[in-house]
């Protein structure tokens, strides 16, 4: 089965209704690697395998991070600190280090095409985590979850809680530069713009968005407009700063019970408290993802509505399972589809999803491995 952004809801909404939990683990120790990089981990041993993550400064990556050193004990960890230069001096320096396997969560999923090639060039095989990299032939393996499905499950939770028609919605994505910004939102749309087109919903804070709500599908050049005029860049000061100008443009008309879409879970709380401090809001339906601590909080006290969780631990097993199949010379188990990246159809895992809300949260988070609940109180497993 071949995917690229004209992925079918169909398919996503599959993986949302078989949704499954996947418990999460717990790791330790990192020492300096390369210059202008947070943290590594020890030498590298048989596996010889380096991970450059995209940055510190979102909740999920250093929990990630964890779950490496407990999956893969010597692989090499970089943090690119949000830069594609830094980016590209990791991948460098690992590339002289001599490892076998790069496994590369890009901050820029096309800038990342020439550090592929160059790795490639090198005889190294090279793994894009969570984000795919585009627009080169050369990446050997994707591990992922259904990122349309996850659009479609935020965008699935506004709709069914809306009442009536005139519903107020404002929408905000993640980077243009990440190609998983497109999938999540392009899943948000095939689920919503119905529901905008018949009146459900009406859209408040983006121009193009509303000039297009009687496209059903959107072409890629359509969804970056639209992106282009609610990016977060992932960034939560970002998201802050953008939800404020929508809130002081906004009517108190166009107030009273808000549905936002909020692409991840750091960006949903700045959105969250944003609209929580305009008096002319009076009930906010938010979305998020990454089943972050401070969300879960969030979804406890009410201040936050759902979160995706896509357990790292399952795709760092999926890495895991990649890197001793490329030891063995065999075809890794885990790869059941592919998604095509512009220059090839990229092998590719297909990871479940847990859809978070209050009535099921803390449950959820108990059972997680990652988390419990103590009289309200969400807390790290020790």
């Amino acid at each position: 089965m071949k995917r690229n952004l004209k992925t079918s809801l169909l398919s996503g909404l599959v993986i949302f209704a078989t949704v499954a939990l996947a418990g999460c683990g717990n790791s330790a120790s990192t020492n300096s690697a390369a210059p202008n990089n947070s943290n590594a981990s020890s030498p590298s041993t048989k596996a010889s395998v380096g991970i450059v993550l995209p940055t510190k400064a979102e909740s999920r990556w250093p929990m990630a991070q964890k779950e490496f050193e407990q999956a893969v004990p010597g692989a090499t960890i970089l943090y690119s600190n949000g830069d594609t230069a830094t980016e590209k001096t990791n991948v460098e320096s690992l590339i002289s280090k001599g490892v076998k396997v790069i496994v590369i969560c890009p901050q820029d999923a096309t800038a990342a095409a020439a550090e592929v090639n160059e790795a490639h060039a090198k005889g190294i095989q090279v793994v894009s985590y969570d984000r795919l990299i585009m627009n080169t032939p050369n990446v050997n393996y994707y591990v992922t979850f259904d990122s349309v499905a996850v659009g479609a499950a935020q965008a699935k939770y506004l709709v069914d809680n809306a009442k009536g028609t005139g519903n107020h919605l404002y929408l905000y994505a993640g980077a243009l530069s990440d190609n998983n910004a497109f999938l999540f939102f392009q899943g948000a749309w095939s689920v919503l713009q119905p529901k905008i087109a018949d009146g459900t919903f009406e859209i408040e804070n983006s121009s193009v968005a509303n000039s297009l709500k009687n496209t059903a599908t959107l072409s890629h050049d359509q969804l970056a407009q639209i992106i282009g005029q609610i990016t977060t860049n992932w960034d939560p000061a970002t998201a802050k700063t953008l939800a404020q100008a929508n809130l002081a443009k906004a009517t108190a008309a166009q107030k009273g019970a808000c549905y936002v879409l909020a692409p991840n879970d750091d960006t949903s709380r700045s959105i969250t408290d944003t609209f929580r401090a305009d008096k002319a809001v009076t009930q906010i339906y938010s979305t998020g993802q990454d089943f972050t601590q401070a969300s879960l909080q969030y979804i406890l006290d009410g201040k936050q509505s759902m979160t995706v969780w896509k357990s790292d631990k399952v795709l760092v097993d999926d890495v895991k399972q990649i890197v001793d199949a490329i030891q063995n010379n065999a075809k890794p188990s885990v790869i059941v589809t592919t998604y095509n990246n512009g220059k090839a159809d990229v092998p590719s895992t297909k990871a479940p999803l847990t859809i978070v809300t209050k009535d099921n949260a803390e449950s959820t988070i108990n059972s997680s491995g990652m988390y419990t609940v103590s009289n309200g109180k969400v807390s790290p497993v020790k």
